[in-house]
Order: C-alpha cells, then sequence, then structure tokens
C-alpha cells in the first residue's frame, strides 16, 4: 500500500486533486473529518474540539489503512490539524504530533497558495494570501525537520494536476 498526503493551506485545490489522483489512479481516498464535524455543529470550532477533531481523522485513515488499497490518498491528516490548532488557539495537544509521526507516509504532495484563487465556502477562514503562505511555510517547516518526503505543487490548476499525476505516477513505479 503506497499512502499519498495532500498537504498546504486551505483553498489550495487538496480536495479537488485527491479525486484527480483516485480518478486516475483507482485507491480510496479519506475525507477531512473537520469539514463534517462543523457542518454537524454548526458553529466555529474551539480548542477543546481539537482532540475529537483529529480523532475523528485518525479514525478514518485508520479505516481506510486497514481495508489495505494500493493507493490510499488523503486529503489532509494530523499535521493540518496540529497547524489549524497553533493558528487559530496558539496551542496544540502534544499527542497529536506524536500520533502523526507513528504513521508511515509515502508521500505528502504540498500545495503552494499562489497561482489559484481563494474561495470562500463558509468555513475557510484565511483569505489573504500572506495568511496561507505562513501556513504552507509551517507546513514544509515541519516536513523537513521529520524528514517527511514531499513534493511542492505549484501553478494554475491545470498544472497542480499535471505535477500530482507525475508525482504519484513516480511513486506507483518506483
Amino acid at each position: 500500500m503506497k499512502v499519498v498526503v495532500l498537504a498546504g493551506p486551505e483553498s489550495s485545490g487538496k480536495s479537488w486533486l485527491a479525486s484527480e489522483l483516485q480518478a486516475r489512479f483507482g485507491g480510496e481516498v479519506v475525507s477531512e473529518y473537520v469539514r463534517d464535524f462543523i457542518d454537524e455543529q454548526r458553529r466555529d470550532t474551539c480548542y477543546a474540539d481539537i482532540p475529537t477533531i483529529a480523532r475523528g481523522q485518525l479514525q478514518r485513515e485508520d479505516a481506510a489503512r486497514a481495508r489495505r488499497p494500493a493507493l490510499l490518498i488523503l486529503d489532509t491528516h494530523l499535521l493540518s490539524n496540529m497547524l489549524w490548532s497553533r493558528t487559530l488557539f496558539g496551542d496544540c495537544p502534544a499527542w497529536l504530533e506524536t500520533e502523526l509521526l507513528a504513521r508511515h507516509y509515502d508521500l505528502h504532495l504540498l500545495l503552494r497558495p499562489e497561482g489559484v484563487e481563494w474561495l470562500g465556502d463558509g468555513q475557510r477562514c484565511q483569505p489573504e494570501l500572506s495568511e496561507r503562505q505562513a501556513f504552507f511555510s509551517a507546513s514544509q517547516d515541519w516536513l523537513v525537520a521529520n524528514g517527511q518526503r514531499f513534493e511542492v505543487l505549484g501553478g494554475d490548476w491545470q498544472e497542480r494536476q499535471r505535477l500530482a499525476l507525475a508525482a504519484v505516477e513516480r511513486l506507483l513505479a518506483g
């Protein structure tokens, strides 16, 4: 099983690329738990919600891992939960990073915020490019610091798609 993670700031194409990768290569996509959580709760999240959100994301990921698809595509993972917790609340439960580092990921596709338009959807909260750039940088810094394999994807939608498909093709061939 190969595990690919789409990472980076909001409105950079993670969910769209997850479906594009699945359409091309098959496999299973694990969606972002927090979006369903917000829809169900019908309120903004608070710091006390972070453990519930993280556990929900892990349950989805672990259930998919147990099914052992040839390709597992994660729309997000705990890195996003960690960074959002720190961004919104200035803190993050320490166990999130421990749990994140306990799992193996073959490739992270880290999406740049530049090159595509930010689209508000009622849940997104970083319309300023500088905020999304900071989230991108924090993601990249964590991936580098923890020795995670990643490729940075940028450009317009077509270029992101081309780069993502090529990266996964290389992963699957190797």
